[in-house]
């Protein structure tokens, strides 16, 4: 699996009711909060560099997040409903997979954004994700 533009992708377009997830800094949520939309697609690219913003399904963040993030700090997992969404999603292929991904193709806009919450990493240094069940985040700064 690779972070790759969208020429690499074979769309799916299947529906899903499901909320879908994104893997941010904090340092990134706050700049989103700043500018009034989140765009950026995935560790260290844009959207406009990109097409679309990577998301992943609940069971796929650990993955993401071992596969590209290990090593990176104060790390954030954004819940985006995506009925909230002004952007449009595709459930999408990374080439050589056989997995879909969601991808938001369009900046997120902040209201689609419904719990921001805490991806620590265990002592090993790899990630494991699972809504948590109690409170989380409902904002930067918020207990």
């Amino acid at each position: 699996m690779t972070a790759v533009g969208r020429e690499n992708h074979r769309a799916v377009e299947p529906a899903s009711p499901r909320d879908i997830f994104h893997i941010t800094t904090e340092a990134g949520w706050a700049r989103a909060q700043a500018e009034g939309a989140y765009s950026a697609s995935t560790r260290g690219l844009t959207l406009a560099q990109v097409g679309f913003v990577h998301c992943a399904f609940e069971e796929q963040v650990a993955r993401v997040a071992n596969s590209f993030f290990r090593g990176v700090a104060k790390l954030v997992v954004l819940r985006i409903a995506i009925d909230r969404l002004n952007a449009a999603v595709r459930y999408e292929e990374v080439e050589g997979g056989n997995e879909l991904f969601p991808h938001v193709y369009g900046p997120l806009n902040l209201d689609a954004v419904v719990a921001i919450m805490p991806l620590p990493p265990d002592r090993d240094g790899t990630f494991t994700f699972t809504v948590p069940a109690g409170p989380y985040w409902a904002g930067p700064g918020d207990p």
